[in-house]
């Protein structure tokens, strides 16, 4: 049957009133699904718009995943603190200062004078002008030979001899210092085994095997144990903790790295999953009862015996890529309100540890007033017209929207008690180092190798959060003297 377009007026002169309307209820019903099936096609072009919009500067995408294209400059989001570049009034510096008793002198003579060529030889210098030059001297590997001796009893005639220390146990073998040295260079400066052998070896003119470094991390991992034990329960214990995840492949599959941290502890484990199953075995979360500083992944909320608070880091990218993408005038605002909130709180002087009770009214009434004007620029969506399962399928905005609306309390927690950061920074920076051992090495070959690596770690990050030499901590463990960051009972 032709339809009413393809028709000349002679045929339809002819057509009944009937056919009529069941050519343009057929023609209606036509338009109704092109206008869905556009509709549709726009979600998906919107969805690849901003999938396409989306680098490190406005989302959770971390920086390596910009590729060669890098993005926009973006507007830059920190306040300007009035202070000029580089060290503030009152810095103490790092730069080199003359030392009163130098290891060496060398004293350059003067036998001529500069002006009239006399000879100044004989003549008793009137002072001296000092420069030293800060170096190392050449060093090398020693080899340090014990030796036990052997007496025979004059009375029985029994032979008898001494005994070695405990750590001397092999004919020939390495010293706890230099498996210190091969530890650090492995597991704080992310060298492979082979370029730690290389550079001890140019450093000491003897090359060790990379048998050397497996047996420090395994020597290490042990006599760490106690002070592991210690960081996860002063974890467990603390007023506010740090915890976040990310990706870390191991014998060739995705498992999940997992961390919490404060300010002066951190502990690192691998798990196989990545959300409450995971963090259930990593030890910490299941007996946190403080306030857990994160990002808004669900998993989080599970653990409902603790307070929460949330990155936001995380919100002012999401906010800036409503604002590029959608040119949606609630999220700068929102954006300078964020930002005006933390400058106050940075402002506010000790011991004061929360704004003002009209302060807080006054931030949280502009809050809620911007969460209103987001929501009427975004409503919810149309129920689709057949039943599907699951929610209706939403924009960024209206995403962020329910989220900042719903998650208030723990968006703005930081105003009210000052020991809660604006962000998460502190775990994003703890977890950064294992992700960039990653780039340096590929991967992890054995979950054995991943699990040393992440106690390595956790005591290395603890101990330089503590302002204490790496190397010295890790030489004190080889010996059976661990950095102990808060000692308990039962616990050496």
């Amino acid at each position: 049957m032709k339809l009413p377009t393809e028709l000349d007026r002679s045929e339809l002169e002819l057509l009944d009133r009937e056919t009529l309307i069941d050519m343009m209820l057929t023609l209606q019903q036509q338009v109704q699904q092109l206008q869905q099936g556009l509709a549709e096609q726009a979600v998906v072009i919107q969805s690849l718009r901003d999938q396409l919009a989306k680098d490190s500067h406005n989302s959770g995408k971390p920086p390596s995943s910009d590729g060669l294209k890098k993005p926009a400059r973006p507007q830059n989001l920190r306040q300007k603190k009035g202070r000029r570049p580089g060290g503030q009034k009152g810095h103490s510096g790092h730069t080199l200062k003359l030392v009163e008793n130098p290891q060496h002198i060398r004293v350059h003579a003067v036998s001529v004078c500069a002006q009239c060529a006399a000879d100044l030889q004989q003549v008793k210098p009137s002072g001296h002008q000092r420069r030293q030059v800060f170096d190392v001297p050449p060093v090398q590997v020693e080899v340090t030979e014990h030796r036990v001796e052997i007496k025979v009893c004059p009375q029985c005639g029994h032979p008898t001899k001494g005994d070695f220390p405990v750590e001397v146990s092999q004919p020939v073998q390495y010293g706890f210092r230099i498996k210190a040295q091969a530890a650090y260079l492995n597991n704080y400066q992310l060298l492979p085994w082979g370029r730690s052998c290389e550079l001890l070896g140019d450093f000491y003119g003897h090359t060790p095997a990379e048998a050397l470094i497996q047996e420090a991390n395994t020597a290490a991992v042990t006599q760490i144990s106690p002070s592991l034990q210690n960081i996860q329960h002063a974890l467990q214990t603390a007023a506010v903790g740090h915890f976040d995840e990310s990706g870390l492949r191991v014998e060739g599959q995705l498992n999940w790295l997992h961390v919490a941290s404060t300010p002066d502890l951190t502990y690192y484990t691998v798990q196989p999953q990545r959300g409450q199953t995971g963090m259930q075995a990593s030890g910490i979360l299941p007996h946190f009862k403080g306030r857990a500083v994160h990002d808004h992944w669900s998993a989080y909320f599970n653990f409902e015996q603790c307070d929460h608070a949330l990155c936001n880091g995380h919100h002012l990218r999401e906010l800036q890529f409503v604002v590029e993408q959608y040119q949606q005038a609630w999220a700068q605002e929102m954006i300078d309100l964020l930002l005006a909130i933390k400058a106050e709180v940075e402002a506010t002087p000790p011991p004061q540890m929360s704004l003002p009770p009209e302060r807080l009214v006054h931030f949280q009434q502009r809050y809620d007033d911007l969460i209103t004007q987001g929501l009427q620029a975004n409503p919810p969506p149309a129920p689709p017209p057949t039943k599907k399962r699951g929610r209706p399928k939403q924009s960024p905005p209206k995403n962020l929207l329910d989220r900042l609306h719903r998650r208030k309390a723990e968006t703005l927690a930081f105003m009210s008690d000052f020991r809660i950061p604006f962000d998460n920074n502190l775990a994003e920076r703890d977890i950064r180092m294992v992700k960039l051992k990653q780039k340096v090495s590929g991967a992890f070959r054995t979950r054995t190798g991943a699990e040393t690596f992440c106690a390595i770690r956790s005591y290395i990050s603890t101990v330089r959060k503590h302002g204490l030499n790496v190397i010295d901590a890790i030489y004190d463990a080889l010996t059976g003297h661990p950095f102990i960051p808060y000692p308990l009972e039962g616990v050496a």
